[in-house]
């Protein structure tokens, strides 16, 4: 599964973010089906050079989302019944018509939460956003 699995510790979406959106357009796409293992912590922090409390950080994420579940002795597997893919339908209303992958739907979720709770208004969250995009593409 790690070779699917590519981060980029030069971008501003810290590496748990990058990891949990990854695994959950795993799972969406069925890349990923119920009951499927997913590497222990300490394996998938090694194959991807980062510590092991941003890869056990990830994984709380995706149980507390309903996405995996993690037993003592048994691992962490893919949830027997995974939320699922965002509705397309919701996105289409907010913006326009394109088929947005889940896990950008996600963080794009995730940057207004947490935008909105740093205190910044909807435009502030989009011109972060624009400046971060026009940084990193030229």
């Amino acid at each position: 599964m790690s070779a699917e699995i590519v981060l980029d510790l030069s971008s501003p979406v810290p590496p748990f973010e990058q990891l949990r959106a990854r695994i959950t357009t795993l799972v969406d796409d069925g890349s990923r089906t119920p009951g499927s293992r997913l590497p222990s912590v300490r394996a998938l922090a090694a194959d991807l050079g980062i510590a092991v409390g941003t890869v056990a950080r990830a994984y709380r994420e995706l149980e507390a989302a309903g996405y995996v579940v993690s037993r003592r002795r048994h691992g962490t597997t893919v949830a027997a019944s995974p939320p699922g893919p965002t509705p397309r339908r919701d996105v289409r209303e907010a913006g326009p018509a394109r088929d947005w992958p889940a896990g950008v739907v996600q963080a794009a979720e995730d940057l207004a939460r947490r935008s909105e709770a740093a205190g910044f208004s909807p435009e502030e969250t989009v011109e972060l956003l624009t400046a971060v995009a026009r940084r990193m593409h030229g």
